[in-house]
């Protein structure tokens, strides 16, 4: 679909424009090269799978350098609300703490708040199943739009009670009955991975295991399914998905972790963008060599667009020799596509992103939103129905809106790195999965490599890798 007017996408309500407020922060514009390391945070989908399996295990276990954002805090609370015990502890690294897990039998009544999480609106229900009493799952206004439908309806098919009002999103309550029969079920996971990694973080607990079999168009996102996967088989759980859309979990136990949580690699994008932006150097330590996030994806994305990509021991360093249009499909690894779309946006050539439809139903209509505010900005964007049409022109100054979108903030940052007077709204909403963004940011573009990793605040309160 193409937009005939930038400001009312086909699908899509935008925030009224508005003048700058409180909330909203200038973009650093960087006129010289950058040069500097950005030692990041843990994942957030590697730390939320963590802290599922460790609720459901049998016996206590450590998550050491957690990612501590608004997502993992909140599913930590999640996981306190339904009686498991989860506490701080001083980890090897001068102030930092790692997660300590103590299982119990989840109990309730319990009221979960996932915010804007789909990690805990779609992971924690099938949990939920097996407490001993109903749990209520509500979140932020934006969270009430985002589906889980499927979810619920594949764990009614596996003998669960729950009362969605037949929405098929929150609010809804799940009428725990101390466990659930499970077995086989068919599920359309096309409109999110998540929906598959849900039924297989608690599917060992189940009575009779669970058998999932996926129908409807492909699959979004198939690394995050692998990274459940792997996370299962590294607590001793048995995984078949050698038949192609189909997993098979026996109930068994869940062996206490010992784990040490990977950088998170989407939010890296982010940092490395801006070597390209500026004809610089980027280096992120301790990139692993192997690994399921989706985001390892961003080398050979930023490779095509015209950097030179080293990873070895050291970690990963990007190096800005062009910025070039590319046609490509990030069907996979959707969660790039932001920060993609900026680089697009200032390089030298049309670029065409594909595959990602299904974006258009996380925090917001992520394909409609990016369209939608690079326009704003004088750019020439064109929404398809699976993807953008960018075709690069002169930027100007502006308010550039969120949607209350970590990720479209991280675009924002990327844009104003050459264009002067670029506003990003609602700066604190990156809070998602990547705390204290802005000092970041900026101590990132000055050289300060130790602030970049100052961890958060252990215990703070949610907000607005193996060993």
């Amino acid at each position: 679909m193409t937009l005939a007017d930038p400001d009312h996408p086909v699908g899509h309500t935008p925030l009224p424009a508005h003048p700058a407020g409180p909330a909203d922060w200038p973009a650093p514009t960087l006129a010289a090269p950058v040069d500097a390391t950005a030692a990041l945070p843990g994942s957030k989908s590697i730390t939320n799978r963590f802290l599922v399996l460790a609720a459901l295990a049998n016996d206590t276990s450590r998550i050491r350098r957690p990612l501590r954002s608004r997502d993992t805090l909140l599913m930590a609370q999640a996981l306190r609300d339904l009686g498991v015990v989860v506490r701080d502890h001083e980890g090897e690294d001068a102030g930092c703490h790692d997660w300590i897990v103590e299982p119990a039998p989840p109990r309730g009544p319990a009221t979960i708040d996932c915010g804007l999480a789909g990690t805990i609106m779609r992971f924690l229900p099938p949990l939920a199943t097996l407490a001993d009493g109903p749990v209520v799952f509500d979140g932020d206004l934006h969270a009430r739009t985002r589906p889980v439908g499927p979810v619920l309806d594949a764990l009614r098919a596996l003998g669960a009670s729950i009362d969605d009002g037949g929405r098929g999103a929150m609010p809804f309550t799940i009428d725990g009955r101390g466990g659930l029969r499970g077995g086989t079920v068919t599920v359309d996971a096309s409109g999110s991975s998540q929906f598959i990694s849900a039924l297989l973080l608690s599917g060992a607990r189940f009575e009779e295991g669970v058998t999932i079999h996926h129908v409807g168009k492909p699959l979004p996102s198939l690394p995050h399914i692998q990274m459940t996967v792997e996370t299962l088989r590294d607590a001793g759980v048995v995984v078949d998905d050698a038949e192609p859309d189909t997993w098979r979990v026996e109930p068994s136990e869940i062996n206490a972790l010992d784990v040490t949580v990977e950088p998170d690699l989407s939010n890296a994008a982010v940092f490395l963008a801006a070597a390209l932006v500026t004809r610089g150097v980027v280096h992120v330590p301790a990139w692993p060599a192997v690994t399921t996030q989706a985001g390892d994806r961003i080398r050979d994305v930023l490779a095509q667009i015209g950097a030179e990509v080293q990873l070895d021991r050291a970690g990963l360093t990007v190096t800005g020799r062009g910025l070039h249009g590319i046609d490509v499909d990030l069907h996979d690894a959707s969660e790039l596509t932001p920060v993609v779309a900026a680089l697009a946006a200032l390089a030298e050539s049309p670029t065409w992103i594909r595959g990602v439809g299904h974006i258009r139903r996380h925090e917001t209509d992520r394909i409609a939103a990016l369209a939608t505010e690079i326009n704003r900005l004088g750019g020439d964007v064109d929404e398809t129905d699976d993807g953008l049409v960018i075709r690069p022109r002169p930027l100007h100054a502006g308010l550039f809106h969120t949607y209350a979108d970590h990720r479209m903030a991280m675009a924002a940052a990327v844009l104003g790195l050459r264009v002067p007077g670029v506003v990003i709204e609602d700066v604190a909403t990156t809070a998602k999965t990547l705390p204290d963004f802005t000092r970041r940011w900026t101590s990132f573009l000055s050289g300060d490599v130790a602030s970049t990793e100052r961890p958060a605040r252990a215990g703070a309160t949610p907000r607005g890798g193996r060993r």
